[in-house]
């Protein structure tokens, strides 16, 4: 998801890129001290999924800033005070959180903000299929269901099928938000994993058959839960 932060206080602002950069799927598109400037957001390539947006402001307040917005994103309200709230609501924002933000607050708005994305932003690729660009900017077709994993390496991603791997110039946040989050899983810093292709998983490993033998994945501690409520278990 793409994001930008619209917000005058300073120390608030650098508060919540910290955070935003701790979030694998969020991009920090830019920061703006004040919702005037914020306007060119809209005019450029990115589209924002989401704004992080101060109430009182100078010039503009937020909820002055939100009616200007023909078709809004995914909005959470920052404010020092409460007295908003009831208002802020009426446009039918994610959240409202109370300054000074804690992380544990702002993980519980994110991810209510990254499933509402999930259900309702996410365009399916046709045909269940996604063009990568390989060697010589080639673009290799491939299908959901023969995609395995998907590896982190430095600058790069490995993305490895039953008997092949390509290896793209592309970063794992930006990968995961091209791909269904129901099918594929990050399960490890360095790993995003296809649900639907796994063969075992024991203890803190998932394991896949391929043409040169079994591949074995680590299961990241802060990734598991989340990869076993998604299972479908009996």
């Amino acid at each position: 998801m793409n994001c930008i932060i619209i917000d005058d206080d300073k120390l608030s602002r650098k508060v919540i890129e910290e955070f935003v950069k701790k979030t694998d799927f969020l991009t920090l598109i830019d920061s703006y001290s004040n919702a005037l400037d914020a306007m060119n957001a809209f005019s450029g390539d990115e589209e924002i999924h989401l704004i992080f947006l101060d109430v009182e402001m100078p010039e503009m307040t937020g909820l002055e800033f939100l009616k200007t917005i023909e078709n809004p994103p995914q909005i959470i309200i920052i404010s020092g005070q409460e007295k908003y709230a009831l208002e802020a609501f009426e446009y039918d924002v994610v959240d409202y959180l109370l300054k000074p933000i804690s992380l544990q607050r702002y993980y519980k708005s994110v991810n209510k903000a990254y499933k509402i994305f999930n259900e309702k932003n996410y365009i399916v690729e046709k045909n269940n299929q996604i063009f990568i660009k390989s060697k010589n900017s080639t673009l290799v077709n491939l299908k959901y269901d023969d995609i395995l994993w998907i590896e982190a390496l430095e600058n790069y991603v490995i993305v490895s099928t039953f008997d092949s791997r390509y290896t793209i110039h592309f970063t794992m946040k930006s990968i995961v938000n091209k791909l269904p989050s129901n099918i594929f899983k990050r399960v490890h810093r360095s790993y995003i994993v296809n649900v639907n292709q796994i063969g075992i998983i024991e203890d803190n490993t998932i394991v896949y058959k391929t043409k040169t033998g079994d591949k074995v994945i680590p299961i990241g501690k802060s990734f598991k839960d989340n990869l076993m409520s998604d299972l479908n278990l009996i």
